[in-house]
C-alpha cells in the first residue's frame, strides 16, 4: 500500500508541468488576444489538418485549440480591422502566435508588409456570419 501511493504521488508531481503547459482555449465568451502572422506561399496545395486544400487567397486560419471548422472574427488591433475566417488547421506545437492567417485574410488586416500584428480573436456563430452583408465582409 506504501509503495503504490508513493507512486501515485510520483506520477501526479510528474503530469503537473504537462498541465500547466496547455494554451488557454478561446471560448465564444472571451475573446483572446495576441500575435498573428500569416502563412507561406510554400503552403499554397497542401492539405491542411482539417484535410482540406489550403488556398492562400481564401479566408481560413491555423489555431492549436478551437475545433476545425470554427468561424472566428480576428481584429487588427492596430487599425481595427476585422475578417471572419474559419480554422482549418494547426499551428506547429512550439509556435507562440495565437493564429496564422492566408495572405489574403492578412492584406484585408492591413499587416502584410510587417509580417505579424496584435489581433483580438473572438468565436463567432455561422449565423452571425451569414447575417452580416457580402460587401461588409469584402470591404472590412
Amino acid at each position: 500500500m506504501k509503495y503504490a501511493a508513493a507512486a501515485l504521488l510520483v506520477l501526479a508531481i510528474g503530469a503537473v508541468p504537462a498541465m500547466a503547459q496547455r494554451k488557454v482555449t478561446t471560448s465564444p465568451k472571451s475573446p483572446a488576444t495576441g500575435i498573428a502572422s500569416y502563412y507561406a506561399q510554400k503552403f499554397h496545395g497542401r492539405k491542411t489538418a482539417s484535410g482540406e486544400i489550403f488556398d492562400n487567397t481564401a479566408m481560413t486560419a491555423a489555431h492549436n485549440t478551437l475545433p476545425l471548422g470554427t468561424m472566428i472574427k480576428v481584429t487588427n488591433i492596430r487599425n481595427n480591422r476585422w475578417v471572419i475566417v474559419k480554422v482549418t488547421d494547426r499551428l506547429h506545437a512550439a509556435n507562440r502566435r495565437i493564429v496564422d492567417l492566408t495572405q489574403a485574410a492578412a492584406k484585408q488586416l492591413g499587416f502584410i508588409h510587417w509580417g505579424i500584428t496584435k489581433v483580438r480573436v473572438e468565436v463567432v456563430s455561422k449565423e452571425f456570419v451569414n447575417s452580416l452583408p457580402f460587401w461588409e465582409m469584402a470591404l472590412n
